[in-house]
């Protein structure tokens, strides 16, 4: 049987390689839950406005992105049997999966390979679980054996619809969507990541919105150096799944508007 594994990005393929489990390995390093989108991932301008944008944001060059990202995806040309997709309970996560169950959806014939979901909300024993990055070979193991579920062409549709809402950034069309999506399927996190979503599109009456207000609380109780601000940041708001380039982007903004001093 051919199988393929999407993994969530470069910390959790670092200890993939020592679990027990058969098949090729695809690292989705996207960040989907910034920058520009277009509701049609398969368009050549998706992937051109993404490149560009990475680029900037995160000082990188094209070619990289070529290599680390478009190369990847020529691996779902492959007649996989079996996709398995390694996705977590954040926004950035949850973004980045309906991105690729958008794209599968659109390139794949889903009735030929079996696709199935690995998306943890905790982990047994770790209190202030983060993620799968985590975990050694041998727990993410546990998590294949113990919680992998098949997607169902439901959850495909569901995605479809979430990712047209999420990618419009429509306040009202998403506070719409929440109100009246009563079944989840198998998607069963992407509910709270929308919730994150939704408090992060709304701009208050500071013009921030509420990434950008509470980096600047943060800063403001006196965590003056941006290792302090990560720290603080994440121990309170891991919903979001930022790294410290993406916070970065917030201070960024903040700093431009003379709120911040770093």
């Amino acid at each position: 049987m051919n199988i393929l594994h999407i993994l969530n990005g470069d910390a959790t393929a670092n200890s993939f390689e020592d679990t027990g489990l058969d098949g090729d390995i695809m690292v989705w390093r996207e960040v989907l839950s910034e920058g520009p989108l277009e509701e049609n991932i398969m368009s050549a301008s998706f992937w051109r406005n993404r490149s560009e944008w990475i680029a900037g944001a995160f000082t990188d060059i094209p070619e990289n992105y070529q290599q680390k990202v478009l190369g990847q995806l020529a691996l779902l040309d492959e007649p996989y049997d079996e996709i398995n997709l390694w996705f977590e309970f954040d926004l950035h996560c949850q973004a980045n999966l309906l991105g690729v169950m958008t794209y599968l959806k659109q390139r794949t014939d889903l009735s030929s390979p079996n696709i199935y979901l690995i998306c943890p909300a905790d982990y047994p024993g770790k209190e202030n679980f983060r993620g799968m990055g985590e975990l050694n070979g041998e727990e993410l193991e546990y998590l294949y054996d113990n919680i992998r579920v098949q997607l169902s062409g439901f959850d495909f549709i569901l995605a479809a619809e979430a990712w047209a809402i999420y990618v419009s950034r429509d306040v009202e069309k998403l506070k719409t969507y929440l109100a009246k999506t009563g079944f989840w399927g198998s998607l069963h996190l992407l509910k709270p990541a929308l919730e994150a979503q939704l408090q992060r599109l709304q701009i208050n009456s500071n013009g921030l919105n509420y990434i950008e207000q509470k980096l600047l609380d943060i800063y403001n109780y006196d965590y003056k150096t941006r290792p302090q601000i990560y720290q603080a940041f994440w121990a309170s708001e891991k919903i979001y799944g930022m790294g410290d380039m993406e916070i970065d982007i917030y201070l960024s903004r903040l700093k431009s508007k003379s709120l911040i001093n770093l």
